[in-house]
């Protein structure tokens, strides 16, 4: 078993990202191994082998201890079990930054009588990935003593709190449901010390983004993003990445139970679009 880090700080503690293989998990990884120099403990299911493989030698590369984990990330089983392996690799008081950054949500409609009403199956599943993963996650690490001296806590959050995407309630329902969770761990874990805050960002490039979308709908894409933007431009990956290492720096720890607005403004001409197409 790995000894835990030094009181002095002299052994790199370590972040633990669920959704690591990929996207945003995946950027926020090899950017937190980079500065301020985190180990990597990551949590996947094992659908972008190939990328998973890639961040390894990237965080490695970077000087850090790295560990993938393959699993479904979303239950509380899931939570204990990942857990203990953690505490196992990295020892107690490990894990300075916890990123839940689990992609798992149906689309579809409630009164739907057709393939994409959203029934039980597909709306409790959501919820756990989205949402209920999160504390699930921040009771395991609580209870084996797992968070490090001012530990940061951070879920990741997108802009259907302010506007609306016809298929995406169940979305919107379990994101607002992340947003009440921080607010409230935030609560309970300042007083220890730590922080827990939600990071809301627009439409980013993602492998899963390539997957679903065809090039001539992903041009398409990048085309309204460029009018609606006041940038001109979708944000990136390797935005989102490095403002989680300013997050977790000492400069942003008064940061707490807040959603941080890092869209670029990316709803703010919506009404201008519409009305003056």
């Amino acid at each position: 078993m790995h000894e835990p880090p030094a009181a002095g700080g002299s052994s790199p503690a370590w972040a633990l990202i669920l959704g690591a293989s990929s996207g945003s998990g995946a950027a926020i990884a090899e950017a937190v191994a980079r500065k301020p120099g985190l180990n990597v403990f990551g949590v996947h299911r094992g659908r972008y082998p190939d990328t998973a493989r890639e961040l390894e030698a990237r965080v490695r590369d970077a000087g850090r201890d790295v560990h993938l984990r393959q699993a479904d990330a979303s239950t509380p089983e899931a939570a204990e079990a990942g857990a203990d392996e953690l505490l196992q690799r990295a020892g107690p008081r490990s894990v300075k930054l916890f990123v839940h950054a689990i992609a798992g949500a149906s689309v579809g409609h409630f009164l739907s009588e057709g393939p994409d009403r959203l029934h039980p199956r597909r709306i409790q599943r959501t919820f756990d990935c989205m949402a209920h993963s999160f504390v699930y996650w921040t009771q395991a690490l609580v209870q084996r003593d797992l968070l490090a001296p001012d530990a940061r806590l951070l879920g990741l959050q997108n802009p259907l709190d302010e506007t609306h995407l016809g298929n995406t309630g169940l979305i919107s329902a379990a994101k607002a449901s992340l947003e009440m969770y921080v607010r409230h761990l935030a609560m309970e874990l300042g007083p220890k010390g730590h922080r827990v805050n939600l990071l809301k960002f627009g439409t980013v490039m993602t492998p899963a983004l390539r997957h679903v979308y065809s090039p001539e709908a992903l041009a398409r894409l990048e085309a309204r993003h460029a009018a609606m933007n006041p940038a001109g431009r979708m944000g990136t990956l390797e935005e989102v990445a490095r403002f989680v290492t300013v997050l977790v720096g000492d400069d942003a720890a008064w940061f707490n139970g807040a959603t941080i607005d890092f869209t670029g403004g990316m709803t703010l001409k919506l009404l201008d679009l519409v009305l003056n197409p």
